[in-house]
């Protein structure tokens, strides 16, 4: 009886190690997740200067927009809470979304070599965003469908694994930078 007893436990431990250790891994999962977007976000941020002052120089009397553009993304490099960057990187994309957009009223900007440049690198960047928030709010998904779950919410709960936030924008629509039809350069 004593044997069934130990042998009972022994398995129970197993099944909450085994637990414990699939929890760490979704949590790592996560974080991995995170900083694939956050090198997308930091790559983003690079370049919205250099976008500013290709289109300052054409467009100074889009001086708003500039300037919006430049404060929201100090802002959100600034900002580590999940749902509060990805509201400042909604309001970004549509800065961006704008700025884009002033192409269409300047010829010679649209013609401009080095603006041509940022706006295709802004766009893969946008696209490499897109799926690692994808994967990220995958990996969430997962991580806190774990976090909820019996038995492995009776370990997490025991060991401090929290829910994790996803990162979300209003729409897929949202996080595509449109693209600006700029002809072709003769």
């Amino acid at each position: 009886m004593t044997t069934i007893v130990i042998v009972g436990l022994l398995l129970i431990l197993l099944a909450g190690v085994a637990l414990y250790n699939r929890l760490i891994r979704g949590r790592n999962r996560v974080s991995t997740a995170w900083s694939d977007i956050d090198v997308q976000l930091q790559r983003r941020h690079d370049l919205i200067p250099r976008l500013v002052t290709a289109v300052d120089q054409y467009a100074s009397y889009e001086r708003a927009t500039l300037e919006a553009v430049t404060v929201l993304r100090v802002e959100a490099m600034q900002t580590t809470d999940v749902r509060a960057k990805g509201q400042l990187e909604e309001k970004i994309s549509a800065g961006l979304d704008r700025i884009l957009a002033l192409a269409e009223s300047y010829p010679d900007l649209k013609a401009n070599e080095n603006f041509l440049n940022l706006q295709n690198e802004l766009v893969e960047t946008e696209n490499y965003l897109q799926f690692a928030r994808r994967y990220y709010n995958g990996s969430v998904r997962d991580y806190n469908t774990m976090t909820e779950t019996v038995p492995s919410n009776i370990i997490a709960a025991r060991f401090g694994f929290k829910q994790r936030d996803f990162f979300q924008k209003s729409s897929d629509e949202a996080a595509n930078v449109p693209l600006v039809d700029l002809g072709t350069v003769e």
